[in-house]
């Protein structure tokens, strides 16, 4: 598993929360969700459109295969949203919300949890899987992506679990990945920064 901690938050977790309704027995977290998102500047219409973009990602398999782009090393990536922040290069640390699926099922996601964000980002460091710190599919598909972008990764065996498979995913299995990129730090000092791993 790729889960880990990181202490990045963002305009863009609080993007992320269901939609409000005060009628429901959890209105007063709705209520809540609507303060903080007025406090970070969001409007309703904003997370309506981070929904919707989140949906599009969920229905990945419905893009054309003519729209992917294709690398060489026969990593696809279709960008659902293009950021207007800085760019992930090798050597950043950055925060990303993920959900991995194979055959259409989700069998790993940052996005669990409670409150507004909506579980807690992953963080690592671009280029950490030449060391085997991070999925490779993952590392070398947020290369390029700006901050506030959102990626549709169609992962080879070789870039994901290769020819032992993990738990459930079996060996050679292609797998699928929406990443979002939250937040950047860039790094001067090469891979100085400690990524905790956590289990999961």
């Amino acid at each position: 598993a790729f889960r880990c901690c990181s202490s990045f938050s963002s305009a863009e977790d609080a993007a992320e929360s269901t939609t409000l309704s005060l009628s429901s027995s959890k209105g007063r977290r709705a209520l809540m969700s609507y303060f903080l998102l007025a406090a970070a500047g969001l409007s309703i219409s904003d997370v309506a459109g981070a929904v919707s973009t989140s949906r599009r990602a969920l229905r990945g398999a419905k893009i054309p295969e003519s729209d992917f782009v294709t690398l060489p090393n026969g990593l696809k990536y279709y960008d659902l949203k293009v950021g207007s922040g800085p760019v992930a290069v090798k050597g950043s640390r950055v925060a990303v919300h993920y959900v991995a699926k194979w055959k259409g099922i989700t069998f790993m996601t940052s996005r669990q949890g409670m409150g507004v964000g909506g579980g807690t980002p992953y963080g690592f460091d671009v280029g950490e899987s030449e060391r085997g710190r991070v999925l490779k599919g993952l590392d070398l598909g947020v290369q390029g992506m700006r901050v506030g972008g959102q990626r549709f990764l169609i992962v080879p065996p070789e870039l994901a679990y290769g020819k032992k498979g993990v738990q459930e995913i079996p060996p050679n299995a292609t797998i699928e990945l929406d990443v979002e990129l939250l937040a950047i730090k860039q790094n001067p000092f090469g891979y100085s920064y400690p990524v905790k791993v956590v289990e999961g």
